[in-house]
């Protein structure tokens, strides 16, 4: 994994889940991550795993080149990874890999998984290029036994068409549900008017919250504003008499304030759109600049009246406060259990073969 703290914390239940029907799991991930996931998991093994590095701009535009320019250095760094994982497999015994978005984890002979919500990719640069990079990402994908997408496999889609393209890999392909390290809200009435959640990749992510802090005087009603800098301390700190702000906040503390929340400002990155859906927030997305499936998910929930959406460049805090209380929510109903469903039969099916 290294794709983001997200698709981190996506990986949480993943984990429980094997963990409940005892597996040994051992976690490559970088230290960022490794950060993050002692503190849910700290007697599992850590293999430090270096990431791919992709670097973001301030424009979206550049954004966009700034990424294409990358590939070329992430295709070595998959061909480093696949190298390592041969390395730690001839070392020690394993059974199985589960892999979330990193192309090189796969062994042959091995049950190899291939964990991601983007089956077709959006790049921003229109139809023809999404084609190609659908074609290019099922070269990856195929090279695995099978792949686990974490969206519903019948009903409404949560990830629309990045899901559930026209063509699919020709592995199997199992739909998880949605997936989140969340529990669903207790129904206290929520005592916080405004949450931000301040995620995603740098410097967008100071970038956005610049544009906020600006704008927080303004703004009456209580405010907390997580800033998601895991390593970063969890204590409370006040920035002005009704705004609170943390560094970080552990996955159940973070739970609580959603759920405490009247309203949610966030990156419309998925796994943070799957933690809203789950606790059945009203929320408004702010997708990454640069970042095409951000923009494609914003627009698909508003669709779905499942989350309104603002884009950043321009972004007015009033207005996009008055647009969420006019806006028609209409909540999840998925159980979002159907992923315990999947890992069960597969671990079944190891130790059948075993």
């Amino acid at each position: 994994m290294d794709w983001g703290l997200g698709h981190t914390t996506r990986c949480i239940p993943v984990i429980q889940q094997l963990i409940y029907n005892e597996c040994d799991v051992e976690i490559a991930c970088n230290s960022q991550q490794k950060t993050l996931l002692e503190a849910e998991f700290p007697h599992l093994t850590y293999h430090d795993l270096p990431g791919y590095s992709i670097r973001y701009a301030k424009n979206r535009w550049i954004t966009i080149g700034r990424l294409l320019f990358q590939l070329p250095k992430m295709m070595i760094r998959v061909k480093k990874e696949h190298r390592w994982l041969r390395d730690l497999i001839a070392r020690r015994k394993v059974d199985a890999i589960i892999s979330d978005n990193r192309f090189g984890f796969y062994a042959e002979g091995i049950p190899s998984v291939f964990i991601t919500h983007q089956l077709a990719v959006k790049t921003g640069l229109g139809a023809r290029a999404d084609r190609r990079a659908r074609q290019m990402n099922y070269e990856h994908i195929n090279r695995f036994t099978e792949v686990w997408v974490p969206d519903n496999g019948a009903g409404h889609s949560i990830a629309g068409s990045l899901s559930k393209p026209e063509e699919l890999p020709s592995i199997p392909v199992k739909y998880l549900g949605g997936i989140s390290r969340f529990e669903p809200c207790s129904g206290l009435p929520p005592s916080i008017d405004l949450l931000i959640i301040l995620s995603g990749p740098e410097p967008q992510r100071t970038i956005f919250e610049e544009i906020l802090m600006e704008q927080l005087p303004g703004i009456q009603g209580e405010v907390v504003v997580v800033r998601a800098l895991p390593g970063k301390t969890n204590e409370a700190k006040k920035l002005l008499p009704h705004v609170t702000s943390y560094d970080h906040l552990p996955g159940p503390e973070l739970n609580r304030l959603v759920c405490q929340s009247k309203l949610v400002i966030s990156r419309s990155g998925y796994t943070t759109v799957m933690d809203l859906l789950k606790t059945k927030s009203k929320s408004i997305l702010v997708p990454t600049p640069g970042q095409a499936e951000q923009e494609y998910l914003a627009t698909h929930l508003e669709k779905e009246q499942l989350a309104c959406t603002m884009q950043q460049q321009g972004f007015n805090l009033v207005k996009a406060m008055a647009k969420a209380n006019a806006f028609s929510y209409v909540p999840n109903n998925e159980d979002m259990l159907q992923y315990k469903v999947v890992i069960n039969g597969f671990v079944r099916t190891l130790k059948e073969e075993d």
